[in-house]
């Protein structure tokens, strides 16, 4: 097979409800019209529902995806899990209920060549969203701007594309795999933030682009705490903070 230019990497836990209304097919419809190779990679974070039947039953006729089971460990530990299998020049993540559809990588597309990493922005007005999410976002980006990435409006969209060398580089390095605390549901952290700041620190330039978003996500297995998720993201920007002032990033990545 001919060294994909493109590695597209959906991380899953207990995603029964949206592989329920066809996302794959979706991903699948956008991808069969491009010119360039490409490969899909399901990243499965140890689902209890019946998503890997799900997946399996709906892959087994699309040569070009196929499904990684991991452990449990949290979507940081299944998108490792993927990204340790791509072989694109590329990597684009993106999350399974496509509340960024597939076809907005049309806009990250011309990017790739001149940056690490391409992320997408969801901008200020996002369909779908709460007015407590609305509030708990602006005081996010508030105080995230305040200690990391100034230059950068939105690090927590799920729609991202990195060269394959460089995030495969930096990845290992997160915190969230410096610690051995059990994982309980969908653990998502804001191992984002990090992962663009260490970018950063090696030297590598990051592009943001505005693309369509809209909450599509209709899982109601993830067991996800917004409040929480949210304390746990807050006290992780300022161990990313810390760690720089320490200088525990100084030597990583090179």
């Amino acid at each position: 097979m001919t060294k994909p230019f493109l590695s597209i990497i959906i991380p899953c836990y207990n995603e029964k409800e949206n592989l329920e209304r066809g996302v794959l097919e979706e991903v699948n419809n956008y991808l069969v019209k491009q010119k360039f190779a490409w490969e899909v990679i399901i990243s499965d974070d140890g689902s209890t529902d019946n998503s890997r039947t799900l997946i399996e039953k709906e892959i087994k006729d699309k040569s070009n995806f196929r499904l990684v089971n991991n452990g449990h460990g949290g979507k940081p530990s299944a998108v490792w899990g993927g990204l340790k299998e791509a072989k694109g020049e590329f990597v684009l993540f993106v999350d399974m209920d496509q509340s960024t559809p597939i076809s907005e990588f049309d806009k990250l597309r011309p990017y790739l060549e001149n940056y690490d990493a391409v992320i997408g922005s969801r901008g200020m007005v996002r369909n779908n969203y709460s007015l407590i999410r609305r509030i708990g976002s602006a005081f996010f980006l508030l105080f995230r701007k305040s200690f990391l990435l100034p230059d950068i409006n939105d690090t927590q969209c799920g729609f991202k594309a990195f060269k394959t060398e460089t995030v495969r580089k930096v990845f290992p390095l997160l915190q969230f795999f410096q610690q051995k605390k059990t994982v309980k549901g969908w653990k998502v952290t804001s191992y984002d933030v990090e992962l663009l700041f260490l970018i950063e620190r090696v030297g590598g330039k990051i592009k943001e682009v505005l693309v369509v978003w809209k909450n599509e996500d209709v899982s109601t297995g993830k067991q996800r705490s917004y409040f929480k998720e949210s304390q746990e993201m807050l006290r992780q920007i300022l161990r990313v903070k810390l760690n720089d002032l320490k200088g525990l990033y100084d030597h990583q990545g090179n």
